[in-house]
């Protein structure tokens, strides 16, 4: 039996964008609901991201409808249903309730209902399976607020079989888990959880990756990342993972939550050569497998006890940032905290780290009489060794003075 309830107005939906989408699919009276995250987060108070609708019309409908009131339709995921509505720049995404009739555990081939609770009945959480009309009435076909308020994250019905229909669903449990639960978890759906783990061998990289850094940017993923460890969640995508105590150890000692180095610090532990597949494995961005090989290659080995002009070297050639993550990462390995006098003092010259720029130039160089080429090239490296080694205090006069010496 669907219980409803009350939410206060919220920007988001008194929002002219909201208010003329809303508007264009319901010219007849027709049933629309916020559904999903918006609906969940707006009960807890949380910030609002994405504005999801759903509606009994068929998609076909809904282009009309939006394209009658001159809202920009974009046909983003036909099979399934999904219409993207763009207004003044805001993006909805509008989806026709829908049953799934079959699936195989990666796809679902779908059929149009209008019935609510049909269509909540498919989704995977239960905070997940709320819907809410303008007014602010929500309907919760399966005790979700209740959840909700309880940080219990549950499945819809049977744990197994939503797993089955979906094998992400096992990964979006734990992801939730870290970001709406406790570290009390829901025991049926840790069990499928277990029995089931062997699917997530068929998902996509890409989706699995995806999962992954939104479970890591979880303020505490700990409690997670250990029920995931202990019931071999891992084995089936990620077998390199042995533990969570470095990960524990770096999380006590990070200065910016980062899901990459903290995938670094939960790889701890396995094999060197294991984590080289891992950026293709998972199908990492360009810019992501250079990070990642910039903290498991680095340019430097940083640790507390680097001496300090090669760490301020390292400052000025890779960045503050990476040098920090890679000495807060050698402490966690070294079971180092910030109570270490060198480790201390390490962070403060990371803290009152300025960029400094090597004062001196080609340019500089070919005014004075040097000929372009690989001699100027060596020239040039020489003066900025020196430069470092005199604490990147001389300025370009006294560089350019140092280079012709030589």
């Amino acid at each position: 039996m669907t219980t409803t309830y009350r939410l206060e107005s919220q920007p988001w939906m008194l929002a002219e964008e909201t208010q003329r989408v809303i508007e264009a699919l319901s010219p007849q009276g027709q049933d629309v609901r916020f559904v999903g995250g918006c609906v969940r987060d707006a009960m807890l108070g949380r910030e609002i991201k994405d504005i999801d609708i759903a509606t009994p019309d068929h998609p076909e409908t809904v282009i009309k409808l939006l394209k009658s009131c001159k809202i920009k339709p974009i046909p983003t995921g036909l099979d399934h249903g999904t219409i993207t509505a763009v207004c003044n720049h805001q993006v909805f995404e509008i989806t026709t309730l829908r049953l799934d009739v079959e699936t195989d555990g990666r796809h679902a081939t779908v059929t149009y209902t209008d019935n609510w609770e049909e269509d909540a009945a498919r989704r995977d959480l239960t905070m997940n399976a709320l819907s809410c009309r303008l007014d602010g009435t929500v309907f919760d076909p399966f005790g979700g607020v209740e959840d909700l308020r309880e940080h219990r994250v549950r499945f819809v019905g049977d744990a197994e079989t939503r797993i089955e229909e979906d094998a992400l669903r096992l990964l979006r449990f734990f992801r939730f888990q870290a970001w709406y639960g406790t570290d009390v978890f829901d025991q049926e759906g840790v069990s499928a959880a277990k029995a089931k783990a062997h699917m997530l061998k068929g998902l996509s990289a890409e989706r699995i990756h995806s999962e992954l850094m939104k479970l890591l940017s979880a303020p505490n993923p700990l409690p997670v990342l250990r029920t995931m460890q202990e019931n071999q969640i891992f084995s089936s995508f990620l077998p390199e993972v042995r533990s969570v105590d470095c990960l524990a150890a770096f999380i006590s000692l990070e200065g910016r939550r980062d899901p990459l180095v903290r995938l670094i610090a939960l790889l701890e532990g396995g094999k060197a050569n294991e984590k080289v597949s891992i950026p293709d494995r998972l199908r990492f961005s360009t810019a992501e497998k250079q990070h990642f090989l910039s903290l498991t290659k680095p340019e430097y080995e940083i640790d507390s006890s680097t001496e300090e002009m090669l760490f301020k070297e390292a400052l000025y050639r890779i960045g503050a940032g990476l040098v920090s993550d890679l000495l807060r990462l050698q402490m966690a390995r070294d079971g180092v905290n910030f109570s270490d006098e060198n480790a201390c003092s390490r962070a403060k010259t990371i803290e009152e780290w300025r960029p400094v720029f090597f004062p001196l130039q080609g340019r500089d160089l070919i005014q004075s009489g040097i000929e372009p080429g690989p001699k100027m090239g060596r020239l040039l490296k020489a003066t900025e060794n020196w430069w470092i080694e005199q604490s990147f205090k001389p300025d370009q006069e006294q560089c350019l003075d140092y280079a012709l010496k030589i």
